[in-house]
């Protein structure tokens, strides 16, 4: 394939864009090739500035779990844009919205829209540390929440040493207040917060981790993390920007029936629209301004448009057999890949939970995320420049999750298997 409007479209937007995009894995810089832009796109399929048709699996990075452009949503927004795009003043939309949430997951009592996954966590972090009073958080290696100071931190020399930033500008005053521990490790966990009795107001993880490919939470991982944070009186804050109504309706939650006091959620909930959510028990959320001390404002937060492909996505995701269909989409394609790579002598790994999933050049299982990074990285971008050209459009990273929507059908999910096969054996 040709992508000669789509590199003279990267040197344009180099001139005035940091590295020509608004987000870094958009540069294509971790799988050795330039990006491609999109100019529009259809169900399961994505065109680019030249033409060139591919199947998606990223999907906006989760939220287009119904396809790209799906007729009921692109009506609902066109019919709420009609009538205004902004009001900075309550709508019927919010509350709309937000009963739905709150109806979906029976731990959260109330919620508080906002304008991205970040700022859902970045608040529900405040939000912690004011109804505890205390300064420390504990996140996991190789979770991702967002760009907040003290969430761009890595683990120190040791299970009880304090985070030390990833990123130039983080002060260092911010990144100590963060510990950090491998994910699944849950003596670790108990370690950290023996070391730190009585100072940690939140954990917060991803219940499946996305953003080291696709790592699942061992037997009994979950769970002891809600017993020590009940125990300890600590917040547990579970991050499903990503899983949220994407495992099932209640999302990881619901699927692995464990609960959180906060939950943050995004990319779904907002049908492809910029949005957010934070929210649990009616006495953590009620210490929020203005009903309570903790502030957080947002001028486009509950944005009308947002709230109205929100409430269209989640109508069409509570019709019976939606997500049996998309783990038997999930299912197919994950054994086609398996048996694809098997008649090969490369080592991979294939892990997946209901439609998210992730393909690393490793022998597995992974479980945290010091062994996905142990994953052939130059493979992995070889194995993607190949399928691109061959039209089909992954996570241009070993350590991003994939995702099925509704809009593939069995023609995509052949094609994509051939496709793999034939790039599994040319590597």
């Amino acid at each position: 394939m040709e992508h000669k409007e789509s590199a003279k479209l990267f040197a344009q937007a180099k001139q005035f864009i940091p590295g020509g995009v608004n987000s870094p894995v958009r540069a294509f810089k971790s799988v050795g090739c330039d990006p491609v832009f999109i100019s529009r796109a259809q169900g399961a399929h994505v065109v680019d500035a030249d033409g060139n048709d591919y199947i998606d699996y990223v999907g906006s990075w989760g939220p287009m779990i119904l396809g790209h452009a799906h007729p009921k949503v692109i009506e609902a927004i066109t019919r709420t844009a009609a009538s205004g795009c902004s009001f900075g003043a309550p709508t019927a939309l919010e509350t709309q919205l937000a009963q739905m949430v709150c109806e979906a997951y029976p731990n959260m009592e109330k919620v508080r829209m906002v304008s991205s996954g970040t700022e859902a966590t970045m608040s529900a972090i405040r939000l912690a540390r004011g109804y505890t009073g205390r300064d420390k958080i504990l996140k996991f290696d190789g979770c991702y929440h967002g760009h907040a100071d003290s969430l761009l931190v890595k683990a120190g020399s040791g299970a009880a040493t304090y985070g030390v930033p990833t990123s130039p500008g983080v002060p260092a005053d911010f990144a100590k207040h963060t510990l950090t521990a491998t994910y699944n490790d849950l003596g670790e966990v108990k370690a950290l917060i023996a070391a730190n009795s009585g100072d940690i107001a939140c954990i917060i993880l991803e219940p499946v981790a996305g953003n080291m490919g696709c790592v699942l939470p061992q037997k009994g991982f979950l769970e002891g993390l809600r017993a020590l944070c009940t125990a300890e009186g600590i917040v547990l804050i579970i991050d499903e920007v990503m899983t949220g109504f994407r495992l099932a309706y209640g999302g990881a939650q619901e699927r692995f029936q464990v609960w959180g006091d906060l939950v943050c959620l995004g990319k779904i909930i907002g049908g492809g629209m910029p949005v957010g959510a934070f929210g649990g028990k009616a006495e953590i959320m009620d210490r929020l301004s203005p009903q309570g001390g903790v502030y957080q404002a947002g001028t486009l937060s509950g944005n009308p448009l947002a709230m109205s492909a929100g409430i269209a996505t989640l109508s069409l995701l509570k019709e019976e057999g939606f997500y049996q269909q998309i783990e038997e989409k999930s299912a197919y394609l994950e054994q086609g890949l398996r048996q694809a790579a098997g008649r090969t002598s490369l080592q991979t790994c294939f892990q997946r939970v209901g439609g998210m999933f992730c393909t690393y050049f490793q022998n597995g299982p992974v479980d945290n995320f010091a062994q996905a990074a142990q994953s052939d990285t130059d493979a992995f971008g070889r194995f993607f420049r190949k399928l691109l050209d061959q039209g089909v459009y992954i996570a241009p990273s070993q350590f991003e999750a994939g995702f099925m929507s509704m809009a593939h059908n069995r023609d995509d999910l052949d094609r994509t298997i051939e496709a793999a096969e034939r790039a599994f054996a040319a590597l």
